[in-house]
């Protein structure tokens, strides 16, 4: 599945060794940078916000009755593929859900091809993440247990994929928390995720684009690392042109 944005094809290895550096350099400030704000922001992210006595709390709020309902259902939705899940929500699994963000790279499989091979990759963005409460299972945990490639633990299994469904209804239900991300320069989507069915996540972009490089330049980056994986790399040429979203958005309330 190709989820990235273009791809250059002009690199030459000694400058993809440069540009690597650049981008683990940015992508880790961006990184404690999203996760800085998150933490300034977790009291925003109570679920018992929206689901008061279903999380365990004795304080009720408006409208929890329906909230429960709404996450029922869409729990229904998500459970059975690839999860094998049963269909019953029960109120002991949300009051298990801290309001502790998790973030991870967002990832995706990409068939790289080469004059003399193709190989299937997993490639990750330095610039784009998921988002989620923690679990005892990690994103990447729970794409191995559904496929078979590690011991399944299902109450684990479940209470990350309630974990993401909270999230995403969290998003839905104050539609300030979003606001405020793209006031931050955040893109904000609820996407699927390669491999893990229908279930939503809230992911979150920084501002900085990143790319492929050609397909040659990458196979043979891994076949030098000996691993089937490959970051993005950042699009640093970009960085002087970025624009001011609050900037542009004021311009276009003056045009005539």
């Amino acid at each position: 599945m190709d989820e990235s944005g273009t791809t250059a094809t002009n690199l030459t290895f000694e400058q993809l060794a440069n540009l690597r550096e650049k981008t683990e350099v940015i992508a880790q400030f961006l990184k404690d940078r999203l996760k800085g704000h998150l933490e300034t922001l977790r009291p925003a992210f109570a679920p018992r916000r929206m689901l008061g006595k279903y999380t365990g709390t004795r304080e009720g709020v408006a409208g929890e009755d329906k909230a429960f309902a709404q996450l029922q259902t869409q729990y229904q939705d998500v459970c059975r593929n690839p999860f094998a899940l049963p269909p019953e929500l029960g109120q002991d699994i949300l009051a298990n859900i801290d309001n502790q963000i998790d973030v991870y790279p967002w990832e995706y499989s990409y068939e790289a091809k080469g004059a003399k091979e193709t190989k299937t990759l997993t490639m990750h963005s330095p610039v784009r993440w998921v988002l989620t409460y923690s679990s005892g299972y990690t994103l990447a945990q729970v794409r191995q247990a559904v496929s078979g490639l590690q011991d399944r633990r299902s109450d684990y299994v479940r209470q990350f994929v309630v974990n993401a469904l909270v999230m995403r209804s969290m998003f839905d239900r104050y539609p300030g928390i979003p606001q405020l991300l793209t006031d931050l320069r955040y893109e904000v989507r609820i996407e699927k995720c390669p491999g893990l069915g229908e279930l939503p996540f809230v992911t979150v972009s920084a501002c900085i684009p990143s790319f492929r490089p050609a397909d040659e330049l990458i196979l043979t980056a891994t076949q030098f690392s000996g691993v089937p994986a490959f970051i993005e790399l950042i699009n640093v040429d970009i960085i002087p042109a970025l624009q001011d979203p609050l900037k542009l958005h004021i311009e276009r309330m003056l045009r005539p």
